[in-house]
Parts: structure tokens; sequence; C-alpha cells
């Protein structure tokens, strides 16, 4: 919206031509969401102990986070409202990208909300069963890769996927991209979910990897830079690197109320959005793969889930971890939360730097 507003005022004021540069409105978008975030977390905080909006804590988890019940939940709102004003604000809304990005973090935002606000009234629910949620979210996946495909058809959207460390070749996939798709944006967003039960574990996790993909977004969109690392170019993506500045300020924004001992919880309306949107940056900038390792945490999170339920299965009633996710694991074996939380940290950021060195080695 500003963008529309500020840049036609360069031809009285040369000084507004500095909102043409993507980099500028990305640095704007990012301190405007985390401003919001710190302006207006604190009066939802006690709107939310008004209404006794609380997180409810599972019996069969750890016996330290009994003490977390009560603190308030659905913090998401806050991440989901901060990246969405700041967007508009900064944005080139002519953008289809942009217009993606959002409502895919808006869409699968409202199956975590659905889920929070029936754990709220239901008291003792557990919100939406692990099936339904699964439904929503391939629904919503599904919407968006029927989306991508459709307009990849028609030339605005590459259906060719690209590879790490290979220059040249890549894999024409047409319609098959709609479950590849599904594939990412569901994985994702489960993962994210997963990795969300300790304090700023998942909001931290997040903002190392949605600061690697603002990264990698410029890039893509980026005419000298993308021929100089020799990736696939996307021209439309330039202006995702706002959006992907945009989350990345409220992420670092709610990290500060949501670090041990949190204020406010994120809920499944924070971790759905969050991991939906990292997928869906992934997607549109054409470098899924990476995502393995701008995540990495994330995935390994999931794998322990997976892995603790097939090898429970098999072996009739026998575990790999002392508990799963894998942060549980670490908690049970005597690591304080906090050195989980940090130890993760480091390790996200280890997968981030390493997502970013890829782009030289190809």
């Amino acid at each position: 919206m500003l963008y529309w507003l500020l840049v036609p005022l360069r031809k009285y004021l040369f000084f507004f031509n500095v909102f043409r540069y993507i980099t500028v409105r990305t640095a704007l978008a990012g301190t405007t969401a985390l401003l919001f975030v710190f302006i207006f977390t604190h009066p939802f905080i006690k709107l939310l102990k008004k209404h006794q909006v609380g997180q409810e804590i599972r019996e069969e988890g750890p016996a330290s986070h009994l003490a977390k019940k009560g603190t308030p939940s659905m913090g998401g709102v806050m991440i989901i409202g901060a990246t969405l004003i700041s967007t508009l604000l900064w944005g080139n809304l002519g953008n289809a990208y942009v217009w993606l990005g959002l409502a895919g973090m808006c869409f699968f935002g409202f199956i975590g909300l659905a889920d929070d606000v029936l754990k709220f009234r239901a008291r003792r629910s557990l919100g939406l069963t692990a099936r339904q949620k699964l439904v929503f979210q391939i629904l919503v996946s599904g919407l968006i890769g029927l989306v991508l495909v459709l307009i990849g058809l028609k030339g605005k959207f590459d259906l060719h996927l690209t590879f790490p460390f290979v220059k040249e070749w890549t894999l024409y996939l047409g319609w098959i991209y709609l479950p590849w798709i599904l594939f990412i944006l569901v994985g994702s967003s489960n993962a994210v979910n997963l990795a969300d039960g300790l304090d700023g574990l998942a909001i931290g996790l997040t903002l190392i990897s949605a600061a690697a993909l603002t990264a990698l977004t410029y890039v893509a969109g980026h005419a000298v830079w993308s021929q100089y690392l020799n990736i696939l170019r996307v021209p439309l993506a330039a202006e995702l690197t706002v959006f992907a500045g945009a989350l990345t300020g409220a992420c670092l924004g709610f990290l500060w109320f949501n670090c041990h001992p949190a204020e406010i919880f994120m809920g499944d309306v924070g971790a759905l959005s969050l991991g939906g949107t990292l997928g869906l940056l992934a997607i549109l900038i054409k470098q899924e793969f990476l995502l393995l390792t701008v995540a990495g945490v994330f995935i390994l999170e999931a794998l322990s889930v997976l892995l603790q339920v097939i090898y429970f299965k098999l072996s009739g009633g026998q575990r790999i971890f002392r508990m799963a996710p894998l942060h549980h694991h670490f908690e049970l074996a005597g690591w304080p939360e906090e050195k989980v939380v940090i130890r993760f940290w480091i390790i996200g950021i280890i997968f981030a730097l390493f997502s970013l060195t890829t782009l030289k080695l190809r």
C-alpha cells in the first residue's frame, strides 16, 4: 500500500526513490512487524488472561510442564497479524506471489485457530482430532497446489523440480507437482507443530529458517545474483522478500514474549501457519529440497516421532527415544529446558548456514 503511495512521490523528491528497492522495504517490513508484536502482545496477553484462554498440558508429557498450565495461548494471532499488516504496508500488492504467501499463511492459521478455539471452549478437549487436522491441511494444500499448477501450465509458475548441487538438469513434473506440493506443505506445517513443545523452541527455529529464506528469496528474484550463483531465477519471487522479512521481524518480536519462562504460547494457530508458510516460500522460490536443511531441526523432530511410532508398533511396545518429539527425549535425559532450546537453536543456525553455502556449491 505504502509502495504505491510513496514511490510516485519520487517525481517531486528524489528521497522517495529508496522505496522502490526491495532491500529497503524488507527492512521496513521486518521493523514494522517487530514493533507491532512489541506494542500489541502485552494487551493481547491481558485479554487472554481475562477470558482465561490458557494452555492445556497433556498428562503424558514431562512432569515439569505441568507448571505451564494456564499460560495464555493463541499468540500466533500476533505473528500472523504483524506479518499481514507489514506486508500489506510495504509490499507491492500487484505481485501475485505476495497474495499467495499471505493466503497460505492465513488458511493454515485458520485451521490452527479452529483447533485452539475448540480447546478453549471445551476446556478438556484436545481440539481437532489428528485426522480432522490432516484433512483440513490436505484441503488447504491441495487448493494452493491446484492454483500453482494451473498458473504453471500458463507459464507463470515453473513446474520443473530443481536439485541442490545440480547446475543444469531439472525435472518437469506437470500435474505431478500437485502431490509434491501437498507433501511439502502438510509435512512442514506438522513439523513446526511437533517442535512447539518448549518455551521459545519453535519460534526461535522459525526465526532462523525465515531469515535464511529471506536471503534465498532475494537471491532467487535477483537477476544478477541468481545468474551468478547459477540458480533458477523466479522474477515474481523478488517481492516475496518483503513478506519473508516481515515474517522474520514478527518471529523476532514474538520470541521476546515466548522465551523461557514463556508469557504466551503461539498455539496451533501459530505453529500450523508458520510451518505452512515456510513450506510455501520454499515452493515459490523453487528450493523445496533446501527446505530440508533450512528447517533441518524441524525435520529431525518430525522424523523422531515417525521412527518412534514405527518402532513401537514393530517391536511390540519398545521405544527408541525416552519420549518423542526429540526435544522431550533430551529433557527426560536430564537436560534443562533452556539448554535443550539453545542447543537446538545452534543446530538450526548450522543447518541454515549450510543451506546458504549450497548456493555456491553448484
